[in-house]
């Protein structure tokens, strides 16, 4: 770290100022903001009450509330909850539930200030001007990935609670579809605002901002069982799952599959919940287990078997405009990038694949190279062949 800082021009350690000023302030507003910012007014919701008069103080439709009392979404929205045989216990946990699902929207200033920082560290920082490729094992040094790792973990989860999320910014869109949202368009605009930081960087915001996908990438890179990290799933297999999983959830939630609409499989192993503290279900409490249990051995498991934004955001990486590029003019396919990525996605890159697997930025291939063929730039930037 003190090598590469003594590397930096002095037209990099002003940009690392700057930008280390710009965070600083972005995150303090949020906590000022934050702790100024007013709870929602605690109210008791009677049995005597109807789904009409309940679901819109918590931004929901009839149909979502409908759904969280376990109700067809159909049913009487203007009759009394106790009519409908609704039970003290049921109405509290639903209650319990969509407040959890409230949207901080301060995360989304930490999200973009996250994105930001690693486009800067990745583009301008990490590589040295003029810096030789001897001294390349000095490049993109690990600390500042890990700072801005931790800084996810504490703010956009912790700190700000479990929504909004990458994960929850699609399946929300899908849930619209149904009418559990009255504002159909604000979810997308949720969705468009996740996406456009996938293809600003490719797919930064779940390398670089997601605060479950940071807690995996911090427990994965502790220097224990390497050996068996080494070991590499087939793309073709996790990506083969999640993808078969999304369309699970959209199958049950169109009640094409159960004849009941509204199902949603992702809320049942929804490991966010973990950054409210609220394990909800045994199924969450197991996902979250296995989850970060498995991550000691393999790289992100929730992201690559799981995550339906992790599925969108791998068809939005053939988009994003910063990237790993490799110079095909000096690449002699040594293999050293392919070993340090600790998934096929450097491989993909290095054989051509138009759509190679997950990129996660992760900038462990961008000091190996021995010829100096691997580089983290705009596509539009002139001179590099690939």
């Amino acid at each position: 770290m003190r090598k590469w800082f003594s590397l930096l021009s002095v037209r990099q350690r002003l940009w690392l100022i700057l930008s280390v000023l710009i965070i600083t302030f972005i995150f303090s507003i949020v906590v000022v903001m934050n702790s100024s910012k007013k709870e929602m007014a605690s109210e008791t919701f009677s049995m005597d009450m109807s789904i009409q008069e309940i679901a819109p103080k918590f931004g929901v439709t009839g149909k979502a509330l409908a759904r969280e009392l376990n109700l067809d979404l159909d049913a009487p929205k203007t009759k009394p909850l106790r009519e409908l045989g609704i039970k003290k216990g049921t109405l509290k946990h639903a209650v319990e539930h969509l407040l959890s699902h409230k949207d901080s929207t301060l995360k989304y200033y930490i999200f973009a200030a996250l994105v930001f920082w690693g486009i800067i560290f990745l583009v301008k920082l990490g590589r040295p001007e003029k810096s030789d490729v001897k001294n390349r094992r000095d490049w993109y040094p690990r600390t500042p990935y890990i700072l801005s790792l931790f800084l996810s973990v504490i703010m956009a989860g912790f700190f700000l609670g479990k929504s909004p999320n990458p994960m929850e910014g699609l399946v929300k869109v899908f849930k619209s579809m149904i009418g559990l949202y009255p504002d159909p368009m604000a979810k997308v605009v949720a969705f468009g605002f996740f996406i456009i930081l996938a293809v600003i960087g490719n797919k930064m915001i779940c390398g670089w901002a997601c605060p479950f996908g940071a807690l995996q990438e911090l427990i994965y890179s502790l220097p224990i069982l390497r050996r068996i990290k080494q070991k590499k799933l087939p793309f073709i297999l996790t990506n083969t799952i999640r993808a078969g999983l999304f369309l699970t959830m959209v199958l049950f939630l169109f009640g094409i599959i159960g004849g009941r609409k509204g199902f949603v499989i992702y809320h049942y192993i929804n490991p966010f919940n973990l950054f409210n503290l609220d394990l909800e279900s045994v199924s969450i409490l197991l996902t979250v287990i296995i989850v970060l249990g498995g991550s000691f051995i393999i790289y992100r498991p929730f992201c690559q078997f799981i995550c339906p934004f992790g599925l969108v955001s791998w068809v939005a990486e053939q988009f994003s405009i910063f990237r790993i590029r490799i110079d095909k003019d000096k690449c002699t396919q040594c293999g050293a990038c392919i070993k340090a990525c600790p998934l096929e996605a450097a491989k993909g890159i290095v054989e051509g694949k138009k759509m190679p697997a997950d990129c996660f930025s992760c900038a462990r291939c961008l000091n190996v190279c021995p010829v100096d063929a691997i580089k983290y730039s705009s596509k539009f930037e002139k001179g590099i062949t690939k």
